[in-house]
C-alpha cells in the first residue's frame, strides 16, 4: 500500500488591519497602570477598532497635562479621560491619544469597572474618534457610535461599558 502525500490546506483568516503603535507614559502615571497597559494589551484592543491600517501613538499622562492639553485644545480647563487628535484617516489612519490615568482611575471606580475594562473602552473610544466617528455631532452619529462600542466590547468578551 502506498502512503497519501499530506494535503496542505490554506487556512482562511479574516485578518484586522495593521496598528503601528508608540506607547508613552509619562512619570506622573502609576506602576500599576504601566503594567496593566502593556503594548500587546493596547494593540490587541485598538485592532478590534479599526477599519484601516493605523499609526497611531498612545500617550498615557498624570492630571496636570491631561488639563493643559484639554485646556489648550478643546477649551476646557479639566482634565478629561481621553483625547483624540486625528491626522489622517486614509489611506492610513494616523492620530495621537491622550488618556489621563487619574481620571480613567476615578471613573472606573465610580462606574464600577475594572481599571482594564474601562482602559479597553476608551481606547476603542477613542481609536474609532480617529477613524472620524463622532458622538458630538447628532443623536444618531451618538448612537451608532455607542451601538458600535458595545459591539466591540461585547466582543473583546467585555461587559456594555455604557451600563
Amino acid at each position: 500500500m502506498k502512503a497519501s502525500k499530506p494535503v496542505r490546506v490554506k487556512s482562511v483568516e479574516t485578518s484586522l488591519p495593521t496598528l503601528t503603535l508608540s506607547l508613552q507614559f509619562s512619570t506622573a502615571v502609576p506602576a500599576a497602570h504601566k503594567k496593566l497597559l502593556s503594548k500587546a494589551r493596547v494593540t490587541r484592543w485598538m485592532r478590534m477598532a479599526l477599519l484601516r491600517d493605523a499609526e497611531i501613538t498612545v500617550r498615557v499622562v498624570g492630571a496636570a497635562e491631561g488639563r493643559a492639553l484639554n485646556r489648550d485644545y478643546r477649551n476646557k480647563d479639566y482634565a478629561t479621560n481621553v483625547l483624540t487628535f486625528d491626522y489622517t484617516q486614509e489611506p492610513v489612519v494616523t492620530a495621537d491619544l491622550v488618556l489621563c490615568a487619574p481620571v480613567v482611575a476615578q471613573e472606573a471606580k465610580e462606574q464600577n469597572k475594572t481599571l482594564e475594562e474601562h482602559y479597553a473602552h476608551l481606547l476603542v473610544h477613542g481609536t474609532l474618534h480617529a477613524q472620524g466617528y463622532d458622538h458630538e455631532t447628532s443623536e444618531s452619529d451618538a448612537l451608532e457610535m455607542e451601538a458600535l462600542e458595545v459591539l466591540l466590547m461585547e466582543g473583546m468578551g467585555f461587559g456594555n461599558p455604557y451600563e
